[in-house]
């Protein structure tokens, strides 16, 4: 059985001429929570619809649990958990009847964890639907998702609308699925809450993947140097490849993947450098750095093509 619990090989989605997905390489190793970035229209939600068996792919293939997300889309309905962007409901209905209706559907225990879910999100189970709140209604969606006990859970946006320590609360939830075996993907905007919780990023460009890391080795690969300088202030070519480098007055910073530990060395001891830090940068830092390398075709220094890849993932 393959380590990898979703596969997408080379999936290409095309509206009206234009590639949504364009050769998608996407690879969740089972128990990650895999924080899937990008900006809109990179092509997330497509993705998304890909797995769930919404849509078919145009060319490629996309699997989970090894069972292709097309042609087994029925049976992976009892496997996948899974929270659009814009869930819609019987508004008419009590969150009490939406889970008993949505249940008719799935195997037993679906009504029994489903309310459990209802109640550990504080949802009152004799309310109508259109009289939640946007976070209430989300939370709805959420609870349906993780009443089948899925073995993977889909997540677009999940936490949009939910108040902060409902979301803190729901992204710890995310780490104890995961340490339980279950395999989360999700999408969001809320990039410095999900480093909390994730172990694995990919961050997604015009339909492409432009990088798949494990977090823990994102870190240790790409760096954040920072320094005064008393005259001139140094190059950080020779440190690696430079993502990103600003400064104000005397003050030097760079953000460099794969760094050079001689040329850190030399930097550290150079004339007039003092001050000199070597930190780890966040996953809010990297994002930006690549996003703006993408939107520019280099850092701000230019001529440093763009990153594929970090890492296995």
């Amino acid at each position: 059985m393959s380590d990898d619990a979703i596969v997408t090989d080379r999936v290409v989605v095309r509206y009206r001429g234009k590639a949504a997905l364009d050769g998608l390489d996407l690879r969740v190793p089972r128990g990650a929570v895999f924080a899937f970035l990008g900006d809109n229209g990179a092509g997330k939600t497509t993705t998304m619809k890909i797995l769930t068996g919404l849509a078919p792919a145009d060319t490629g293939r996309a699997t989970i649990l090894g069972l292709d997300c097309w042609s087994r889309a029925t049976e992976l309905r009892h496997l996948v958990g899974y929270v659009p962007e814009r869930p819609r409901f019987y508004d008419w209905m009590t969150v009490a009847e939406i889970g008993w209706f949505t249940g008719s559907f799935h195997r037993p225990g679906f009504l029994a964890r489903f309310r459990e879910w209802t109640d550990r999100l504080g949802l009152d189970p004799a309310k109508k639907l259109r009289d939640l709140s946007k976070g209430g209604y989300a939370r709805v969606g959420l609870a349906l998702a993780l009443a089948p006990d899925p073995e993977v859970l889909l997540l677009d946006e999940p936490t949009s609308g939910l108040d902060l320590l409902t979301r803190r609360e729901f992204l710890a939830g995310l780490t104890e699925l995961a340490a339980a075996g279950r395999t989360v993907l999700i999408s969001s905007h809320s990039i410095a809450e999900l480093e909390r919780a994730c172990t694995h990023v990919g961050l997604l460009r015009d339909g492409q993947m432009i990088l798949s890391a494990p977090l823990d080795e994102l870190r240790r690969k790409v760096r954040r140097f920072s320094l005064r300088f008393a005259e001139q202030p140094p190059d950080a070519a020779p440190l690696g490849t430079v993502l990103e480098r600003n400064g104000t007055g005397r003050f030097w910073q760079a953000l460099v993947q794969d760094p050079d530990p001689v040329a850190v060395a030399a930097l550290r001891a150079a004339p007039g450098v003092s001050d000199f830090e070597d930190s780890q940068a966040t996953l809010e830092e990297v994002y930006a750095a690549l996003m703006a390398r993408g939107a520019t075709g280099g850092p701000a220094t230019g001529g440093i093509p763009m990153v594929r890849k970090v890492g296995p993932g």
